[in-house]
């Protein structure tokens, strides 16, 4: 969603191109084709790839117009890549490539194999405060974990567990299997991480209330995006109330004024006259001893330039007859912008040191 979202200018066309990618990836009849042996995953990953790569094509990360990253976790380095340029759907599809379900996708730069980022960090908040973003909205997708679970003592017994579910009459019990526990195992990492963005004073923590729907409902789409919507409109009317939204808007403002404050124009086409009143800006560098004869003799030679280059003109003139009327108004004009320049150079010069 992330990725459709820097990409498209149009939110209404974003949203139907992630619909129509959640409802062909739902599509049972494509899941069936792609199972395979289960030696790395259930499936080939060929018809998610497929699927990714339909919608974001040969599209490069750094030529989106919003900036953005994802997060992959390398297992071949045991370490977080945050990926800023190169192919978007390889990208995409490493940041969704769950273990047991997907193969690890192959770096193309570097042949690491590559798994959702989620397994060390599953809500990047901090990564985008590091990027230089002032304040994150971060919006919790994740599944949350059940945690009212059956106290079974010390040992526990898998017939034991099997009569209890095939015994109607029986109290249902809530133990993890395998599976489930190697998920939580694998997720440790991240929800710490979690906890860490939810106290931080850069980052305004949202979670919708999606604690109903699976992590692979994508048929599910349509539902889950009006939830969404729904959640975002309520915390939006309190963040106006509680002034939340001012402040958002104040860091932003703030951050263009300082930015246009520090923005140099320059012109690459200027002339010899707009360089004299460039030269003419730049601050002098101040004297540590001001002598009074020295300034008086520099004022006086000031006021002498024009009438000096003028005389040089002339004499030029009389030894040179081989010049243009064009070439001398030429020279004249560059003579004057430069002696225009020195005088406004040596004035800002006296105002700096002062009297």
């Amino acid at each position: 969603m992330a990725a459709l979202y820097a990409e498209e200018r149009s939110i209404s066309r974003m949203t139907v191109r992630a619909r129509q990618w959640a409802m062909d990836f739902g599509s049972i009849f494509k899941k069936i084709t792609d199972l395979t042996y289960p030696v790395t995953s259930m499936f080939t990953g060929a018809s998610f790839n497929n699927s990714i790569s339909a919608v974001f094509q040969d599209k490069q990360i750094e030529d989106l117009w919003t900036p953005y990253f994802n997060i992959t976790t390398d297992i071949t380095a045991s370490s977080m890549r945050v990926h800023t340029d190169g192919s978007l759907w390889r990208y995409v599809r490493a940041s969704m490539s769950l273990s047991g379900y997907l193969p690890p996708l192959c770096d193309p730069k570097d042949g690491h194999l590559l798994m959702d980022g989620g397994y060390i960090n599953n809500l990047p908040a901090d990564t985008a405060r590091s990027m230089g973003a002032k304040l994150v909205i971060a919006v919790d997708v994740g599944s949350q974990d059940e945690t009212d679970l059956t106290n079974y003592g010390d040992s526990l017994s898998g017939w034991w567990l099997l009569w209890k579910r095939l015994n109607p009459l029986g109290e249902k019990v809530k133990v993890l299997n395998m599976a489930e526990i190697q998920t939580r195992l694998a997720y440790v990492c991240s929800v710490r991480q979690l906890e860490l963005v939810k106290d931080s004073e850069y980052c305004e923590y949202l979670r919708p209330p999606i604690d109903r729907y699976g992590t692979l409902d994508f048929g599910k789409f349509d539902e889950i995006a009006d939830v969404g919507y729904q959640h975002g409109k309520t915390v939006f009317d309190v963040w106006c109330r509680s002034g939340v939204r001012e402040t958002i808007l104040k860091d932003q403002h703030q951050e263009e004024f300082h930015k246009s404050r520090s923005t140099n124009v320059t012109c690459p086409n200027a002339s010899f006259t707009d360089l004299a009143e460039i030269v003419s800006r730049i601050e002098p560098v101040k004297s540590t001893i001001a002598d009074e004869e020295s300034e008086y003799q520099t004022d006086y030679d000031e006021d002498g330039v024009l009438s000096d280059f003028d005389l040089s003109n002339h004499s030029e003139e009389e030894e040179d007859t081989v010049d243009t009327d064009e070439e001398h108004e030429i020279r004249t004009r560059q003579h004057r912008a430069l002696a225009h320049s020195r005088h406004h150079t040596n004035a800002k010069s006296k105002l700096n040191n002062g009297p």
